[in-house]
């Protein structure tokens, strides 16, 4: 099945909306996605790579192709479908988004999918009162936050708001979740950082490696 093109449709359907960086994706992605998936009875999960995340600093990000990119590869094409849409549509901030995907696809039922930190972060993002006010909102734990985000600014503030997983999708008014799942411990942090001291450990070894010319050491 082909990614959600900008033109948009009029199909019915659940889609959950993961959106991030993916600076890279990661399993991580992957099994907050099928647990949204199969918890709340969705159609599909779009992976919604960022052109360019607001809070986070451009430096250290990989190219916008090489994220999308990583992002398809963790997704099936069919149920999971990394998309490039908001850069299609020219959007970076959340509520814009979604505003502007609930006009291109005005039958579709979309839910905003988190993890933890995001929602402990959520009073950061710009409008984020009205991105909760009129989408459903997937909360998935992440090890060392969920807890302190469920004693967060935006947890209290949307605390009439909160509903049960099974719950989320069947009331008229948009609401929150968290939905019951494991934590996963990939983080693209870590996997960046990795991957750095991988780079950095051939130049490590050369450099500490003794060096002979002609039978002289110098």
């Amino acid at each position: 099945m082909a990614a959600p093109g900008p033109w948009g449709d009029r199909r019915q359907r659940r889609i959950g909306l993961l959106g991030g960086s993916f600076n890279p994706a990661h399993p991580g992605h992957r099994h907050v996605a099928q647990r949204a998936l199969h918890m709340l009875r969705l159609d599909q999960v779009w992976l919604l790579v960022s052109p360019g995340n607001p809070l986070k600093p451009r430096a250290g990000m990989a190219p916008f192709a090489e994220r999308l990119a990583s992002a398809t590869a963790i997704g099936d094409g069919v149920r999971v479908i990394a998309t490039g849409i908001e850069a299609a549509i020219g959007e970076r901030y959340s509520a814009r988004t979604l505003e502007r995907l609930s006009q291109l696809f005005p039958r579709t039922r979309f839910v905003w999918i988190i993890g933890a930190d995001n929602l402990w972060q959520l009073p950061r993002w710009r409008q984020w009162r009205d991105l909760a006010r009129r989408t459903p909102i997937a909360v998935l734990p992440r090890p060392g936050w969920t807890r302190k985000a469920l004693q967060g600014a935006a947890a209290a503030t949307l605390r009439r708001a909160r509903r049960a997983p099974a719950a989320l999708l069947q009331a008229p008014d948009a609401g929150w979740a968290l939905i019951p799942a494991r934590e996963h411990p990939a983080s693209a942090t870590a996997l960046r950082r990795a991957a750095a001291r991988r780079a950095e450990t051939p130049a490590a070894a050369e450099a500490a490696e003794p060096l002979f010319v002609a039978g002289m050491r110098r």
